[in-house]
């Protein structure tokens, strides 16, 4: 989606961190160009936008790992039909980082190659809707936590100068255990970075990326289908293009065991979805016409597609886990406002309770080796973060249109 009409859709009409590109941005196109990259994760929406700002400077290296085998083929054909080719090497990959091939691949690379100096990780479940059952749950900690941890020691070994991952602005205050796994997540970066340096960013709800809410507006349109959307709950939002600005400035600028976030302003400010849904219709040309129901909105697609209008269902969010409002720190960090001037710096503290840490890769090595049930793993985030806020109400968003 072309970057004006983007913009306008969440309620904004200058892009973030232009003047941290005019300071800074020499320097991160003289880093990128000297250096070996490897993006794991890379094809998801804010991964490839990341590959893309990567690869128009020229890197000596880049490689990206992905599970999707559609998404890499699209990354690609994006690249070479949007920016051509590279000096350097670029190559994709196909494989779960938490299996054997991952092991095998970066053994290869460190003969070959003398391995990567900077290692990006992305790969997530980034959903709420994660935690309604005990087995997606406990693939939700396989990959945001133990898949971190994993290739954190892997980019050790490969002599990586700097270990990036990506968190989400739901780690601060978490209600939901996406955001709790990537709360618990920074605490073992904080805990077992250092060697090498490791840094992250928190930032907001990617705009129309893959499988988002925006997202499947697109996808309903075209099925003509009708859309829904909660009319309570207000989020940030991000372009694909203003996120990967935030990951580079971390990854090459940022400290160990700091997080980077978009500072709030003017230019950056909340939005509901429902908002968000009429305005989205409007650049379709379309008209949002409320519904009082999900049946009445299926009911009445054709009818008022004729009249260059479209159903919507706008209700208030009851879904375990929904945050109201969005923050980027809590009032117990400290925060650099001084370094940029749109990105804002958490100081997280290196410190950590081991205990803590040490507490729950036993009890999540206990429920391997038998049973588990949801309640458990929910009782053991309660218990290694004393102020989890989780928000339980029985309801998932596979209950909802």
């Amino acid at each position: 989606m072309e970057t004006t009409r983007l913009l306008s859709l969440i309620g904004r009409t200058e892009p973030l961190f232009e003047q941290d590109l005019k300071t800074h941005g020499d320097r991160l196109d003289g880093t990128v160009n000297s250096s070996r990259f490897l993006v794991i994760g890379g094809a998801g929406s804010i991964g490839a936008a990341v590959v893309r700002e990567l690869f128009a400077r020229d890197p000596r290296v880049l490689h990206v790992i992905d599970i999707s085998e559609n998404n890499l083929a699209e990354l690609v054909r994006g690249i070479r039909a949007s920016q051509g080719y590279i000096d350097g090497e670029f190559a994709t990959f196909c494989f779960d980082v938490l299996g054997v091939e991952f092991d095998a691949f970066m053994r290869a690379q460190m003969h070959r190659t003398g391995g990567y100096d900077y290692v990006l990780n992305f790969s997530a479940l980034k959903h709420v809707r994660s935690e309604k059952d005990p087995f997606t749950l406990m693939r939700l900690i396989d990959v945001n936590i133990g898949a971190t941890r994993r290739t954190l020691q892997w980019a050790g070994k490969a002599g990586a100068c700097k270990y990036f991952c990506v968190s989400t602005d739901k780690a601060a205050n978490p209600v939901n255990m996406m955001g709790g796994s990537k709360r618990i997540m920074e605490m073992f970066l904080a805990a077992e970075g250092g060697d090498p340096p490791v840094s992250t960013a928190r930032f907001a709800n990617v705009a129309f990326s893959d499988g988002s809410l925006p997202h499947s507006w697109r996808r309903r349109l075209d099925q003509r289908q009708p859309l829904a959307a909660p009319s309570d709950v207000r989020r940030y939002f991000v372009t694909d293009a203003e996120g990967a600005v935030l990951c580079l400035f971390s990854m090459l600028l940022g400290g160990n065991g700091e997080i980077f976030f978009p500072r709030l302003s003017d230019r950056l400010h909340l939005i509901t979805f429902s908002d968000m849904c009429v305005r989205f219709l409007e650049s379709q040309g379309l008209q949002a016409v409320p519904c009082a129901s999900e049946s009445e909105a299926r009911d009445r697609v054709q009818e008022l597609a004729a009249k260059n209008q479209w159903p919507c269902y706008f209700f208030e969010s009851d879904t375990t886990g929904e945050k109201d409002f969005e923050e980027f720190f809590t009032d117990r960090e400290k925060v650099d406002w001084d370094r940029f001037a749109d990105i804002g710096v958490v100081q997280n503290d290196t410190l950590q309770d081991r205990t803590l840490l040490d507490r729950f890769d036993e009890r999540i090595r206990q429920f391997r080796s038998s049973d588990w049930t949801r309640e458990d793993l929910v009782a053991l985030f309660h218990e290694v973060l004393p102020d989890f806020g989780h928000r339980e109400t029985g309801r998932f968003l596979d209950d909802r249109m």
